[in-house]
């Protein structure tokens, strides 16, 4: 049986090649799981989920704090938290802009954890 390629560009956003296999196609390789759980983890939260839905699908790629709290019935800060932990994930990139800061989804890790769940290994 031969050992399988390493995993070089796992949470490499610019990496245009996905980081492994689909998990369907073949086994994750434990430093593989291990830097794309973090993220996972992160996307296990309801709250977290719906705001990196807000802001992967936001026009022009990013959108501001103060238009995803109002959308929750948590306080500000259970927001900063959240956002907190999906930058801390690697899912997401913030840039202040005078008081408010504005977020971005990173696209590269988004391909990354989509193409390990691709089921029966069909990558298109």
């Amino acid at each position: 049986m031969s050992k399988p390629a390493a995993s070089e560009n796992v949470l490499d956003p610019a990496a245009e090649i996905p980081c492994c296999p689909p998990m369907a196609a073949q086994r994750v390789q434990p430093t593989t799981a291990l830097q794309l759980a973090p993220a996972f983890k992160a996307l296990g939260d309801p709250v977290r989920l719906q705001l990196m839905s807000m802001i992967a699908s936001a026009p022009g790629g990013e959108i501001c704090v103060c238009d995803l709290t109002p959308s929750f019935e948590v306080s500000g800060s259970t927001i900063s938290h959240h956002l907190k932990t999906l930058r801390d994930a690697g899912l997401v990139d913030a840039e202040r802009r005078a008081s408010w800061v504005y977020y971005r989804a990173r696209p590269g890790l988004m391909r990354q954890l989509a193409t390990l769940l691709t089921p029966g290994g069909d990558t298109r």
